[in-house]
């Protein structure tokens, strides 16, 4: 039966064996430069249609490698593939046919220890490694593609990578899968302009952002990054765990983020943000959903911004940001506060944050509204400085439903737990947190128009609920709640009419004649 199944076989496929490196020279001494008998063993396999071509146990220095169409390069337990440490070596960067607008890391993908360009159907496999061999930010790439498709990087460590380590720009349909990069000086995995891309069982410890997902103009025309999972990561990262942007000429679309575990780094600084989301080049985000995330340390767990930096603009002009879900988060150990802001006239719109359980480290103290715009301002969650609320802030929204927040001071903080300023249709159920002392409220409504406060049960006692200023505020309902532990709902100023806001139905010990 065996013979019958191998007389199927063409006999060239039977013969054909993977190309071994070394029989093409390589010494794998970790002395002699393998470049060329890599190379070598990449070219022959390509001139037969494609196959594999094997890196075995040994330590192999090289310069720029470039990857063919079908081909996996299978590199094997106990091998190195590590960058020389001379630039010579290396691929200088392209000549592009027009000026280059995003900075050189995000820009070039010639200068690299494994690059494509332009190829489909390759993988790069195995429980080997790539080694960027660096000590510092500033050099090759370790793996780069660009206008690419059918791509797997899979299994694989990356290690020193003083570049992007992964990077994607103008790639379909890629697999990334089990890869871990360790110690990374720039950015863990970037995928730009790139569509139907799913990166899921990761390790990144990285200095820069561990996930970004970028839609630059690096093509020299904008295109979005859309269609993209990442699911059951473990990031750390002194920067950035999960984001979306700076770069965001091309937009965001149809983007799932789940199951991810975020991390500080053994030594340095914390993370800026766990999950930042940006708009800032003019371009739109819409239809993202980020879900199953636990963040240790990351000073800012939420950040999404809606700018006005408009690089590569004349004149520069605001996208958007709508259609967003960010539920079921935990993270302990925050410092900064999150936050979602848009811009006067351009608001961030339709935004749900659901399950959402912060622990602050508190401490803060009181403040005022005046936060400044910043349109222009590279987006960080710390851009605007210390916020007035210690959990959330919301300025220039449409749209905001927030359920099930909960959100808590390790140290006494004596801001309100969340302030919303500017923001029509907003909806809070189940809202709790620790208050501030008196005269700071729990929560601050400035110029709201159309909210719904409802299925908040406080279980300790609040000095001050609701604070609600700006004479624009209309239309404000708090129902159903149980504020038996409430000292004072409602302190209404700045000209604010009590017709704008209405309490029924609310589970109170106390009464205020004419609202409750």
């Amino acid at each position: 039966m065996k013979s019958a199944l191998l007389a199927l076989v063409p006999f060239a496929l039977l013969a054909a064996g993977p190309h071994n490196v070394r029989t093409y020279g390589a010494k794998g001494d970790g002395v002699a430069k393998d470049t060329a008998a890599v190379q070598a063993a990449i070219d022959a396999a390509a001139r037969e249609g494609g196959g594999v071509v094997l890196v075995p146990p040994g330590n192999y220095l090289c310069g720029t490698i470039r990857l063919k169409s079908h081909i996996t390069l299978d590199i094997s337990p106990g091998a190195r593939l590590a960058a020389s440490p001379d630039e010579p070596d290396f691929d200088k960067y392209e000549q592009l046919p027009f000026k280059p607008v995003d900075d050189r890391e995000t820009t070039y993908f010639h200068y690299a220890l494994l690059r494509g360009e332009g190829v489909e159907h390759v993988a790069i496999q195995g429980r080997g490694l790539i080694d960027g061999n660096r000590s510092k930010r500033g050099g090759p790439k370790t793996i780069s593609f660009k206008n690419s498709s059918s791509l797997s990087i899979r299994g694989v460590t990356i290690r020193n990578a003083p570049n992007y380590a992964l990077s994607l720009l103008g790639c379909d349909n890629v697999e990334i899968d089990g890869i871990s990069v360790v110690n990374g000086f720039s950015d863990g995995i970037d995928a730009d302009c790139s569509r139907f891309v799913r990166i899921s069982n990761c390790y990144v410890d990285s200095f820069d952002d561990a996930i970004c997902l970028k839609s630059s103009q690096a093509l020299g025309k904008p295109r979005a990054t859309e269609h993209v999972t990442v699911t059951n990561c473990v990031l750390r990262t002194s920067c950035n765990h999960l984001k979306m942007g700076t770069e965001s000429r091309g937009g965001f679309r149809n983007i799932a983020i789940s199951n991810c575990a975020l991390l500080g780094r053994d030594a340095g600084r914390p993370a800026i943000s766990g999950i930042a989301v940006e708009s800032v080049d003019g371009a739109g985000i819409e239809g993202v959903s980020i879900s199953g995330i636990t963040m240790r340390d990351a000073r800012a767990p939420i950040f999404v911004r809606l700018g006005n930096r408009g690089r590569g603009m004349t004149p520069p002009a605001p996208g958007s940001v709508t259609n967003l879900v960010i539920s079921t988060v935990v993270a302990t150990g925050a410092s900064e506060t999150s936050s979602i802001t848009g811009l006067s006239g351009h608001p961030v719109r339709h935004i749900t944050l659901s399950d959402i359980d912060l622990t602050m480290q508190g401490g803060g103290q009181a403040g005022s509204l005046e936060v400044p715009e910043h349109p222009g301002k590279y987006p960080e969650a710390t851009m605007f400085g210390t916020l007035p609320a210690h959990s959330l802030y919301v300025r220039h929204v449409e749209g905001l439903t927030l359920r099930n927040f909960k959100t808590r001071c390790t140290s006494p903080d004596a801001r309100p737990a969340a302030i919303f300023d500017g923001v029509r249709n907003l909806e809070l159920h189940g809202f709790r947190s620790l208050p501030p002392p008196a005269p700071q409220p729990l929560l601050w409504f400035h110029n709201v128009v159309g909210a719904l406060m409802t299925g908040s049960h406080l279980s300790v006692e609040v000095p001050l609920l609701l604070r609600v200023t700006g004479n624009q505020t209309r239309s404000v309902n708090v129902i159903g709640n149980d504020l038996r532990l409430v000292k004072k709902s409602l302190d209404v100023q700045n000209g604010v009419e009590h017709s704008a806001v209405a309490l029924s139905g609310n589970v109170t010990s106390v009464r205020i004649p004419g609202i409750d």
